[in-house]
Order: structure tokens, then C-alpha cells, then sequence
């Protein structure tokens, strides 16, 4: 009988009214209020997000780096102190294992990295096979730290009431040690929403009584919790793809259009998987973006049709509540991955108009 998880801030979640739902083995709520007011409030003011149930692990000793270099697919050395890259583990064959965000400590000391809560413990096991072949040590801290988030425009304004980091000179993928509500911890300016905001590693005991302070400080300037709709639906919009949605074990890097994120000067595993697709020019297929303005929402699993044959499937589908229409991104054939190219996606064998656009959906303005 499979386990759920609860975070730190479980009965904070009940008492708001949440509605929780079981993900990834965790009790996650998933709307406070709904799912599309939720997204406006990121796009337009500020909210809050538990990120309790995400994987947290820190890599040290005099080989981190080049287990780093081995385990996932960019350019760990070329990672400064304190920043931040976005990765994939892959398997022999150049099949996505997870996708993760690699951290080098801003003291050199080191590195962190933050994975998947449904591929934490599959990661685990990759990490501490590899781990006898370097001078390293794999710890996990999941169960140390809590992880919480702000997202939205006025994120940095309330944020900054909150801890003694100069937030004005953090980049978008950097991080600090600072403290934060007067405790030491470490602060990051990334997210998962497309909008500009911040990620604090918290040590366990005292998430509840950062998530509040967080909420004193914002609460004129609208700040509320987020669910997980929302979340799905703002990284959607933004094109961050999601594990078991965009990319999973059968898809590879290259037709995810994540080739950004793989660096061929180190020898990851899965790089040869790799060098053979891009040398065979691609696996015939590619993700793309989808709109559509059919009364029916584009869901995953779909079929996507193209003159009465089957060219694809649907990854990922919503409602988008900052373009007003219905938005998804599929896997179609190579030759119909041109923006403006027209398919159907089937519900119930009957077709349904969509069109192929450029990814992402929705770009912040800098």
C-alpha cells in the first residue's frame, strides 16, 4: 500500500479552505479559489506556492563536478558559483529520466540540485549508482529543508521586506545565501510560472512561520496562495515542459526542442543516444505548440490528425486566462511542425480545429 506524503505546510493548506489532491505520492492542494483567478493573481500581482513535495539534494567532495559532468546533460564546470542551469538525466538510449536544475553553491563549496517529487527516489538510485566512481557524497535533504516560492511581478517588493539580500542585484537564475524572516537560508530568483519570483530553501520547522510572514508582507499588495492548477496552467503558458507531460522516458531532449539544455563537450550518459539523433536529423517528430478556439479543451492523450491520418498526440492541454483561448502542446509530425500549419485534435472521433504555433505561449515583458 503506496504511502502519501505531507508537507510542513499541510494543515496550513486545510485551514485556507484547499482543495488537496494526492500527486507524485504527496497531498498537494491543487485550487484554493480556482484555477484561472489563481493565474491572473501570478500574472498580475503575486502568489505563493509549497513546494515541499519537490526532491532537494546536495552533491559535494573533490569530484562533485565531474559527477555532475557524467550524471546530467550541460555543462556543469561552466556553471559559475552561485548560479543556476537547467538540466536533463537521461539513460543510455538518450531517454529523458527527469529534468532538474543544477546549482552550483555560491561559496564553491559544492552543488545542489532540485528534481521531480514523482522521479525523486528513480533519480536517487541513478545518483548513488554513479556515485562509486567519483570522491563524492549524495545527500538527500528533501526532508531538511522545505522549499517555498513567490511568483509574479510584485514578488520582489514583498520579498525584499522579508530578508537582507540586495534582491535588485540577484539575476533571473542565481542564488544567495541570506537570511530570510531573520533565519539563514538560501534564496534563488527562479519559478515555474514564467513570471519573475523567488525560491526559498527553508530549514525544516520553520516553513509555517516563513509562509505566514510572507503573507503579513504582502497582503496589501494582494499576495494569496496557489494551487497546483494554476501552476500547471502558468508553466503551460510560459512552455516549461512537465515530467510525464512534454518529456518522460519514451521522448529524448532533441525533438523536445530542449537541445538548449545539452552540452556535447562532456561525456554525459545517453550523449551517443544523442550525437546519433541529431546525425540522423531527428526522430521524425518534434514538439510543438497548439491553439485552438474549439469549445472543447485539447487534453493529453488526444490524437492530433492531419487529412484523415494520425500525425500526433497531445502532451498538454488548458484553458489560458492570459491569451483567452485554448492552448496545448503536442508531439506532431516533423513536416507539419511549421507555426500555421492546421490539424485536429479527436474527442470522440469527431475533430476539433487547432492550429501550430511558435512555443511558448506568453513571454513576460523584461
Amino acid at each position: 500500500m503506496s504511502t502519501t506524503h505531507a508537507t510542513a505546510l499541510e494543515s496550513i493548506h486545510l485551514a485556507l479552505g484547499a482543495r488537496m489532491v494526492p500527486f507524485a505520492g504527496w497531498n498537494m492542494p491543487v485550487q484554493y479559489r480556482g484555477i484561472l483567478d489563481e493565474a491572473r493573481t501570478v500574472r498580475h500581482k503575486a502568489g505563493m506556492f509549497d513546494l515541499g513535495h519537490m526532491g532537494r539534494l546536495r552533491i559535494r567532495g573533490p569530484q562533485a563536478e565531474a559527477f555532475l559532468q557524467r550524471l546530467q546533460t550541460n555543462d556543469a564546470a561552466a556553471i559559475p558559483p552561485g548560479r543556476i542551469r537547467y538540466a536533463m538525466i537521461l539513460d543510455a538510449e538518450g531517454r529523458t529520466q527527469d529534468d532538474i536544475l543544477v546549482y552550483r553553491n555560491p561559496r564553491n563549496d559544492g552543488f545542489f540540485l532540485v528534481v521531480n517529487a514523482g522521479n525523486c527516489a528513480r533519480d536517487l538510485g541513478i545518483l548513488r549508482t554513479l556515485a562509486p566512481d567519483f570522491d563524492v557524497v549524495v545527500e538527500d535533504c528533501t526532508a531538511k529543508l522545505g522549499m517555498i516560492a513567490i511568483q509574479g511581478p510584485l514578488s520582489q517588493q514583498i520579498t525584499q521586506r522579508l530578508t537582507d539580500a540586495d534582491l535588485a542585484s540577484l539575476k533571473y537564475y542565481a542564488w544567495t545565501e541570506a537570511k530570510v524572516c531573520g533565519l539563514p537560508m538560501e534564496i534563488s530568483r527562479t519559478g515555474y510560472t514564467g513570471e519573475d519570483g523567488f525560491e526559498v530553501y527553508v530549514p525544516s520547522g520553520h516553513e509555517a512561520r516563513v509562509w505566514q510572514a510572507f503573507f503579513d508582507a504582502g497582503a496589501a499588495d494582494g499576495l494569496e496562495p496557489i494551487g497546483l492548477g494554476a501552476r500547471d496552467t502558468l508553466r503551460h503558458e510560459a512552455g516549461m515542459p512537465l515530467y510525464g507531460h512534454e518529456i518522460d522516458e519514451t521522448t529524448n531532449p532533441i525533438e523536445a526542442g530542449l537541445d538548449w539544455a545539452v552540452k556535447m563537450n562532456h561525456d554525459f550518459v545517453g550523449r551517443a543516444a544523442l550525437q546519433r539523433v541529431v546525425a540522423a536529423g531527428g526522430t521524425g517528430r518534434r514538439l510543438v505548440g497548439l491553439t485552438s478556439s474549439s469549445k472543447r479543451v485539447p487534453r493529453q492523450g488526444y490524437p492530433l490528425v492531419h487529412g484523415g491520418q494520425k500525425v500526433g498526440h497531445v502532451c498538454s492541454g488548458n484553458i489560458s486566462p492570459t491569451l483567452d483561448t485554448n492552448i496545448a502542446t503536442a508531439y506532431v509530425r516533423s513536416d507539419l511542425a511549421t507555426p500555421g500549419t492546421n490539424l485536429e485534435f479527436l474527442v470522440r472521433d469527431k475533430g476539433e480545429p487547432c492550429t501550430v504555433v511558435q512555443l511558448p505561449f506568453y513571454k513576460r515583458a523584461r
